[in-house]
Parts: C-alpha cells; sequence; structure tokens
C-alpha cells in the first residue's frame, strides 16, 4: 500500500461515526493478535531440563510395593 493509499483510508475511517471506528478499531485489534498469537514465542527452556526424570536411589525399593506395604499394615 503506498502512502497515499495509506492517507485515504485513514481520511475514510475519521469521516466514520464514532461507533463504526470502535469496530474498526475492534477488528484491527483482532486481527493483530491472532497474527501474535501465530508466532511462536522463542524461550529458554533449559531450567527444565530433567523435569520429567525419575530417579531412583541404589537400595531403594519400588514406590507402588511401598505403598502397598503401607496400606496393608494401615488396615490390618
Amino acid at each position: 500500500m503506498t502512502s497515499q493509499e495509506l492517507q485515504n483510508l485513514q481520511k475514510q475511517a475519521l469521516q466514520l461515526s464514532n461507533g463504526d471506528r470502535w469496530q474498526l478499531v475492534q477488528v484491527l485489534l483482532d486481527s493483530l493478535k491472532r497474527e501474535a498469537n501465530l508466532k511462536p514465542k522463542r524461550r529458554n527452556l533449559s531450567h527444565l531440563r530433567g523435569i520429567a526424570k525419575i530417579s531412583v536411589a541404589t537400595g531403594e525399593s519400588n514406590a507402588q510395593a511401598d505403598y502397598v506395604t503401607y496400606l496393608t499394615e494401615k488396615y490390618q
């Protein structure tokens, strides 16, 4: 769009009623939000590395077996 075309569009927009201008603003903002959400955000996720890792110390028994033992002893 050329500079002249943009100026003409701006003049036309300013001739609209207040309600129509607010509606135009809302449509433009919605389109900008959609475009912003389409772009993937690059973030540093290195602080999450290993968050899902399950660590089992040597000599430690199975957690499920421990829980079964706990329940068995509790409800005897």
